[in-house]
């Protein structure tokens, strides 16, 4: 797998928790945890893209 459609695969994975983290938020009966875990998820997606960018760019 190139590495523009891994790119492309964490940011459509980041997209996805982003929009269920927004309806988990909305939603009254979500968890504190959920949405800690969902927010933890998220987080660490943003933090694979940007190391594989960074690496990219080197």
């Amino acid at each position: 797998m190139s590495l523009q459609a891994h790119l492309g695969e964490l940011y459509a994975k980041h997209r996805a928790l982003e929009a269920e983290l927004a309806e988990a938020m909305n939603h009254p009966a979500s968890t504190d945890a959920e949405i800690a875990e969902l927010k933890r998820k998220k987080l660490r997606l943003k933090d694979e893209i940007s190391r594989l960018e960074h690496q990219h760019a080197a």
